[in-house]
């Protein structure tokens, strides 16, 4: 493509070279010797700027014309002003260059100009989308948190009305068993205490109207009477042992669990054994308390609804914790419908649950038939270990 052009260049060269000859020849050949107004060096100019050549292939066209016309000039003749007409011709045919050239110039100033111009556009557009981007960004971001705040609060509320929902139906099962245990309360009141309490004003009635009896027979009434009143102030001393008892704060919580076991056992026929790691008692008083209403609870429903012959009742430490655990051989029962929220039975268990997840632990009870029952509490024990 360079030689194309080159040879493109060359031939415009060679075409133009012999007008300026001519016209050159002309211009020095002319009898008056003057310079004249030089319109044909500046169309030839022009004709050179036309085929796209430069002041310096101008120069070239001028130098070769030159050399032509100078050999054949004769330069003793007096014609002085050769060398002054030759140059005048040259500086008009460069005038077309020239005024191009500034025209060129004034075209790249401006352009410059404008380029510089649309820089510092392009520039003031490029920091205002970068700050229009991170308005976005930051409006997205905002966005993004409003609707992580949205549905944070959603699920926060729906959260707030399930435990408002398990607070009520926990509410109700707390008033149905305080109920329940009001009426077991007074079931035994009415059959134990008062039973022996009026068999004890017949005893004493009998007595007031036998004055004449004999000694032997008032001694054997009296006697009879002393144990009715034994056995009632046994009873009472169950009532409280049981709603609690003294042993637990003033002995602790093996002597108290071994004290209720032994009572049960002998009242309900039932065969207790119980294992114990003693480094439990430096557990705070509140969670030997869960421990305790834990045992209790879970043996009241062995006696009263598994019909078991056997119960195994442990105490262990475990990483962290410490695990009871307290298995019988009765009848099995399902755990998940009975742990419902909405069911009213054997709502023990669900306070036994709510007891040690008070106090950070967690329970477990798995039944299956012919596997009979078994209750695990776990509570932390880290703390009380660091503590002591």
């Amino acid at each position: 493509m360079i030689d194309g052009q080159r040879r493109i260049k060359e031939r415009a060269c060679s075409r133009l070279s012999a007008r300026y000859l001519a016209a050159l020849r002309a211009h020095l050949g002319r009898k008056d010797r003057v310079n004249g107004n030089g319109d044909s060096a500046q169309g030839l100019g022009r004709a050179v700027l036309a085929a796209g050549l430069a002041p310096l292939d101008l120069a070239v066209i001028h130098g070769r014309a030159v050399a032509a016309i100078a050999m054949s000039q004769d330069f003793t003749n007096g014609r002085k002003g050769w060398f002054n007409r030759k140059g005048f011709f040259l500086s008009q045919a460069l005038i077309p260059l020239e005024a191009a050239h500034r025209a060129t110039r004034e075209t790249n100033r401006q352009l410059h100009e404008h380029n510089e111009s649309l820089r510092r556009h392009t520039m003031l557009l490029t920091s205002g989308h970068r700050r229009l981007e991170r308005e976005i960004a930051r409006r997205k971001a905002r966005e993004e948190d409003v609707r992580s705040a949205k549905e944070r609060y959603r699920k926060l509320f729906l959260e707030s009305q399930l435990m408002q929902k398990k607070l009520r139906q926990l509410t109700h099962q707390i008033i149905s068993a305080q109920e329940e245990e009001r009426k077991e309360i007074s079931r035994e009141l009415h059959d134990e205490v008062v039973q022996t309490l009026v068999g004890i004003n017949v005893e004493l009635a009998a007595l007031g109207k036998g004055a004449a009896v004999g000694l032997e027979t008032l001694k054997a009434k009296i006697a009879r009477t002393q144990r009715l009143v034994e056995h009632s102030v046994n009873e009472v001393h169950r009532f409280a042992r049981e709603l609690r008892p003294a042993v637990l704060d003033d002995l602790g919580l093996i002597p108290a669990l071994h004290a209720y076991s032994k009572s049960l056992a002998e009242r309900k026929k039932l065969k207790i054994r119980m294992t114990a790691f003693g480094g439990v008692e430096a557990l705070g008083s509140a969670k030997r308390t869960v421990l305790f209403r834990v045992a209790q609870e879970a043996l009241t429903n062995v006696a009263r609804h598994a019909h078991a012959t056997q119960v195994r009742m442990s105490i262990t430490e475990i990483s962290g914790a410490i695990r009871m655990e307290i298995s019988d051989n009765g009848k099995s029962f399902p755990v998940g419908k009975t742990l419902l929220a909405g069911n009213n039975k054997r709502l023990g268990l669900v306070g036994m649950r709510e007891r040690v997840e008070m106090v950070g632990g967690h329970l477990t009870i798995k039944s299956a038939p012919g596997m009979g029952t078994t209750v695990c509490a776990e509570i932390p024990f880290t703390q009380e270990k660091a503590r002591k």
